[in-house]
This record gives C-alpha cells, sequence and structure tokens, in this order.
C-alpha cells in the first residue's frame, strides 16, 4: 500500500482539525457536565467517521486494507474499552470535578496519541527490516494473554508509573484545582494544578497499554498509515466512550477473558506469519477475513455472555433482598408489656 506524503499530511490536519472541534466546540461550555445523551450522540459521530474513512480505504486501496484497517479499529476500541476502567479509576483518585473530565481525557488522549506515533513508527520500521520481530510481538501477546486470561475480577487499581513520579519531583504542583486552568500563578512563581498531573497520568497509562495494542494490530496489518489511523479514530472517540460507558463498564464481566482470547490469537498469528516468512511450508498465513470475524465474533459473544450474566445476578439480588423483607415483616413484634 503505497501512501504519498500528501495523503499523510492531509490525514494529519484532518486529525488536527476533530481535535480542535472536540476542544473548542463540543466541549466550548466547560462548566457544563458532560451527560450520557451528549457522549451517546459524538460517539455515534465518531465512528461514523472511522466507518466512512474505511470505506474511503476500500475505494481507494481495496477490499484487503479496508478489512486490515477494520481488523486493527476494532481492536484498538475493543482494548481501549479495557483501558476505561483505569482512567475512571484515575479521574476518581484525583477526585477530578466532572465538568473538568472531557478537557483532562482529551489532552491525556493527544498526549498518547503523539507518544504512539513514535512507537508506531518504530515497530514498523524493525518489522520492515527484521522478521524475527514478528516472534517477539506475537510471543508477548500470547504472554498477556495468559495473564489477562488467569486475571480474577478485581476492581482496577492505578499504580503511578515512573514518569508521572518524575513529573512530581521536578514540576510544582499545589494542591487545588483552579477551574480548568492548568497553569497558577502563587507565590511569586508558577505552579501547575492536578488538572495538569492528570493529563500526565492518563496519557503516560494509555502509552503503557500500548505496549499490548501496537503488537496486535500490527498482527493485522504491517502499513504504517493503517496502524496509525486504526488507533487515531479509536482514540479519538475514547473521550465520549468514557461517558457513555461510564456505567455499563463495570457490566462487561467477559471482557477481560474475550480481550485475552483475541490476543492469544493474535499472537498465534503472527508467530505463524514469521514460521512461514522463513520457509515453514507448514504454518498457515491467516487471512485477514478470518482474523476479523474472530474479532467481531469474540466481542459479540462476550458482550451477550456479559449482560445475560449480571441480569441473571440481579435477578437474583432482586429475590434475595425481596426474601429478606419478607421474613422481617413476618417476624413477631415483641411486646413492650412485661
Amino acid at each position: 500500500m503505497h501512501v504519498s506524503p500528501w495523503v499523510w499530511a492531509l490525514t494529519l490536519v484532518g486529525l488536527v482539525a476533530v481535535i480542535a472541534v472536540d476542544l473548542f466546540v463540543i466541549n466550548r461550555d466547560d462548566t457544563k457536565e458532560f451527560t450520557t445523551r451528549r457522549a451517546a450522540f459524538w460517539s455515534c459521530v465518531y465512528i461514523g467517521l472511522a466507518v466512512l474513512f474505511g470505506f474511503g480505504v476500500w475505494a481507494f486501496s481495496g477490499g484487503t486494507y479496508a478489512a486490515q484497517y477494520f481488523g486493527g479499529f476494532v481492536t484498538e476500541k475493543s482494548l481501549s474499552v479495557d483501558n476505561l476502567f483505569v482512567f475512571m479509576v484515575i479521574l476518581s483518585r484525583f477526585a477530578v470535578p466532572r465538568h473538568a473530565q472531557h478537557t483532562v481525557l482529551m489532552a491525556g488522549i493527544v498526549i498518547a496519541l503523539v507518544l504512539r506515533g513514535i512507537f508506531i513508527a518504530v515497530g514498523a520500521a524493525a518489522i520492515a527490516q527484521f522478521t524475527w520481530v514478528f516472534f517477539i510481538f506475537g510471543g508477548f501477546l500470547i504472554w498477556t494473554a495468559w495473564g489477562l486470561a488467569r486475571e480474577k475480577d478485581e476492581e482496577a487499581e492505578f499504580k503511578e508509573n515512573a514518569l508521572l513520579r518524575w513529573f512530581r519531583r521536578v514540576v510544582p504542583v499545589r494542591d487545588e484545582y483552579a477551574g480548568n486552568r492548568m497553569l497558577v500563578r502563587s507565590g511569586g512563581r508558577w505552579t501547575v494544578t492536578p488538572l495538569m498531573v492528570v493529563m500526565v497520568a492518563i496519557g503516560s497509562t494509555d502509552v503503557l497499554f500500548a505496549l499490548d495494542s501496537i503488537p496486535a494490530i500490527f498482527g493485522l496489518t504491517a502499513e504504517p498509515y493503517l496502524v496509525f489511523t486504526a488507533n487515531a479514530f479509536a482514540l479519538m472517540g475514547l473521550v465520549q466512550l468514557y461517558f457513555l460507558l461510564e456505567g455499563l463498564a463495570t457490566r462487561l464481566v467477559y471482557l477481560g477473558k474475550g480481550l485475552a482470547f483475541i490476543l492469544g490469537f493474535i499472537g498465534v498469528k503472527l508467530v505463524l506469519h514469521a514460521l512461514h516468512e522463513y520457509g515453514a511450508d507448514w504454518a498457515p498465513d491467516v487471512p485477514i477475513w478470518l482474523s476479523l470475524s474472530v474479532i467481531v465474533g469474540t466481542l459479540a459473544a462476550v458482550t451477550v455472555a456479559s449482560l445475560v450474566a449480571q441480569r441473571r445476578q440481579d435477578a437474583r439480588e432482586a429475590a434475595d433482598s425481596a426474601g429478606s423483607g419478607a421474613a422481617d415483616a413476618g417476624a413477631p413484634v415483641e411486646s413492650g408489656n412485661g
């Protein structure tokens, strides 16, 4: 797939324009909370843009590259849903005011997008030069999948990473928020507000998530342009998805297991591809249509199973509550007269 420099330039300009619209149009009233209704509307807009871009890839480069893009986008989007658990913990940990959460998330994601672009460039260069890199990517994804599959259903935790700890040591940080301001002059010097700290926390944490998502998408396509745009569209709608799934995310109880299966599948696919490239004729090269089918099918099955399991749990809790209430009502009332 040949992508000329001017196409790259137009793509980057388009992404900057989308970010500007998000910051200065969608979030123009920073004192207004981002409601679920607004989140649903703008989530549909972002997903629509991603699908429209995929059709553009289909029109100009063919169905194979379009399938690679859609497979990458769906994979990155599903992995980003899992990341939302940690984002929720970060915002709670720093007690971010709700009206400021959209700005914080958007700024953190812009930082992550820039850093992911660097990761993608390095990964694409390595793959172009060394086929054995597929073994490393594949092995890492299989190891990550094994860890996810063994993970117990516990509340997500947030631990400050090295970058965030360094930022706190080097930069003077005040204790109180100052609206949506990130810099405040206090005591004759400039200090950053906790809002800036949260942005760094989200941006750097998302880069850690990229350690499995970037190899995963390289397992579906080796085209840097498709890898970058799929990541960009998945991240661009992540802010709205956060507010839309804020209550639903905790109900997707089997999401981790589904992502473990997807990452394991892609890891095996990468290893088989590397073996095929080294002349092992017995190792099949998994076609993109099969990869896309496995990813979409797994996510659909996981979503249905999670919602059914949650509905059954809600019904059991309601029955237990009703039974407890009936028992209390039927209990004898002690008389006050001896």
